[in-house]
């Protein structure tokens, strides 16, 4: 038996991803700790979604030096050449491969280096996991993009959209609600594109799992503005129900359609102010969080203020700014970044769009 830590870093997908592999490491003996001081193995669990996430995995593996180390996730699966380079070293589970978590530690404490990422349709649902939050369940509904935005690295990570089978996440859920658990998240990188693989799509998974006998709700993950525009008629009932927390999360990423278009996103700013009108009108109480890049490299001072005064005009409630970070092997790397300077005076702005009182 092994004393097992894992790091998570980025979404909630990467946060389910841990409590799977947390879970089967548990079945097979292992014991999961909360203190790396006392770990015979670290598993770190990546994102890359922004150089800072990658910078933190590296700050990890100079503090855990000491230690038996897997890395799992996003970034060496986005990004095959550092598995033998930077991170030569080290034990690798891509983001198919969860489920061989026990293999990688068995071989990693025996000394030998193993190196997993096939991108195979191992099975995801209803597995043994151990929930960082007992009351939630987070289940993810699909993974990948039918998107290919420039300055994004995930898609290189979970590739095309894939759509795990309804009958497998109804069942999960109903099995979380026999445990107690109170909360359903279902997430994704976008909820939105569920079933488009498959020929079912969101509103009807939706629509079977309220149905589902208990006490819970139901909290739906991001949803880009294309796919939330396509179902909102079928989507405002939904949201309406006792069973559903009245959130949504639809990332518009800027207010300019010139850098939307240039982005290569499949919407309009206009389409997201529709959504967030329609759903304030229709839906009472509803919250809207939102996601913005601020100083994409083609982000001029005129397009910066399209997005500034349409978050300052339509009041979101959530808005979760970010600055651009340049991606490697992305047609947005190619482009001449702005000015730092510029950069930060614009994410102060938004802020302080929060601060006003």
């Amino acid at each position: 038996m092994a004393k097992i830590y894992i790091e998570t870093y980025g979404c909630a997908v990467n946060q389910s991803d841990s409590e799977l592999m947390a879970g089967l490491l548990q079945d097979e003996g292992h014991k999961i700790i909360d203190n790396p001081k006392d770990s015979d193995v670290i598993i770190i669990n990546t994102c890359t979604v922004k150089n800072s996430a990658e910078s933190k995995l590296y700050r990890a593996l100079k503090k855990y030096e000491d230690r038996k180390i897997i890395i799992a996730g996003c970034i060496p699966q986005a990004e095959k050449s550092l598995i033998d380079n930077e991170l030569k070293d080290y034990s690798i589970i891509g983001i198919k491969q969860m489920i061989n978590a026990p293999l990688a530690v068995e071989e990693t404490i025996k000394g030998n280096r193993i190196v997993i990422i096939d991108r195979v349709d191992n099975k995801r649902l209803n597995l043994a996991k151990i929930r960082q939050n007992n009351t939630v369940e987070i289940i993810p509904i699909n993974e990948g993009c039918v998107g290919s935005c420039n300055y994004c690295k995930t898609k290189h990570a979970r590739g095309n959209v894939k759509s795990y089978l309804e009958k497998e996440i109804i069942n999960q859920a109903k099995q979380a609600i026999e445990e107690g658990v109170k909360q359903i998240w279902l997430t994704s990188q976008d909820t939105g594109a569920y079933g488009l693989d498959t020929k079912t799509n969101i509103i009807e998974l939706l629509k079977k799992i309220i149905e589902i006998k208990g006490e819970f709700k139901v909290r739906l993950g991001m949803i880009n503005p294309e796919h939330a525009k396509k179902y909102l008629k079928d989507l405002i009932p939904l949201l309406k129900n006792e069973k559903m927390f009245k959130f949504i999360h639809i990332p518009i990423q800027s207010g300019s359609n010139k850098v939307i278009k240039e982005m290569n996103r499949n919407y309009k700013q206009e389409d997201f102010q529709d959504i967030v009108k329609e759903l304030r009108k229709k839906v009472k109480g509803i919250r809207i969080a939102t996601d913005i890049i601020i100083g994409y490299p083609t982000e001029t001072d005129e397009d910066f203020e399209d997005t500034y005064n349409l978050i300052k005009e339509l009041k979101i409630e959530v808005v979760n700014r970010s600055r651009y970070w340049k991606r490697p092997n992305t047609p947005a790397a190619k482009l001449k970044p702005i000015n730092t300077k510029t950069v930060k005076n614009r994410s102060i702005r938004i802020k302080e769009l929060f601060e006003v009182k």
